[in-house]
């Protein structure tokens, strides 16, 4: 799993004052949860950037005045106007206790459904898991090998390793959709198409179609 580290400083007054002036010295306040006791700290913004403005997972390595802990974000609030960062809550890992994350997914593989002049579309691009800190995936993998045109591909095909998803197995993950000019055709005839005429069949099938 990638890591980030985060360096923060106590905060000695938790009004909502103080907090609105750490904002405005470009800081966030935040808290840590999980342990024997919360910890209320603040850290500058630009230090979350890898954390909450990407789509990739990660743990955080958090250094609060010396004191070190193993993380990961919880929640975030962001304001709605200016989108910058309001407050974040972490939780804190013990290796013996579960944690759950969303993780990305990451499409393996070319689908012959689009080389068909279909379009491919991640409807769930993370999916929900519940594993232990040293068994949680960075990415999970997803083949689309062999998806059609017309066909899905649900979280039902996945074999998890060490880890649980808690999306329902009949959630679609990705699909392989057919354009609006070969509708007419029925998958059957458009991957024959494809097979017989190569990459050129599809676009001369969407040609007779919008004729």
């Amino acid at each position: 799993m990638r890591r980030v580290e985060i360096i923060g400083y106590k905060r000695a007054n938790l009004g909502k004052s103080e907090a609105k002036r750490l904002r405005a010295e470009g800081n966030v306040p935040c808290v840590l949860y999980g342990g024997d006791h919360q910890v209320h700290f603040y850290a500058p913004a630009l230090q979350f950037r890898e954390v909450l403005y990407t789509p990739q997972a990660c743990f955080v390595n958090l250094n609060i005045e010396g004191a070190e802990y193993e993380a990961i974000v919880q929640e975030s609030q962001f304001h709605p106007v200016s989108e910058n960062i309001l407050h974040v809550d972490f939780l804190q890992l013990f290796k013996g206790k579960t944690i759950k994350m969303n993780i990305p997914v990451k499409l393996e593989g070319n689908a012959p459904g689009v080389k068909n002049g279909g379009s491919l579309v991640l409807k769930r691009p993370r999916l929900g898991v519940t594993a232990l800190p040293k068994d949680m995936p960075e990415t999970i993998s997803v083949d689309i090998s062999e998806l059609k045109l017309g066909q899905s591909i649900k979280v039902a095909s996945i074999t998890p390793e060490n880890y649980e998803i808690l999306n329902s197995p009949l959630v679609t993950i990705a699909s392989v959709v057919v354009p609006r000019a070969l509708r007419g055709a029925s998958a059957e005839e458009l991957e024959a198409e494809g097979e017989e005429g190569g990459e050129e069949a599809p676009a001369e099938g969407a040609e007779a179609a919008a004729e």
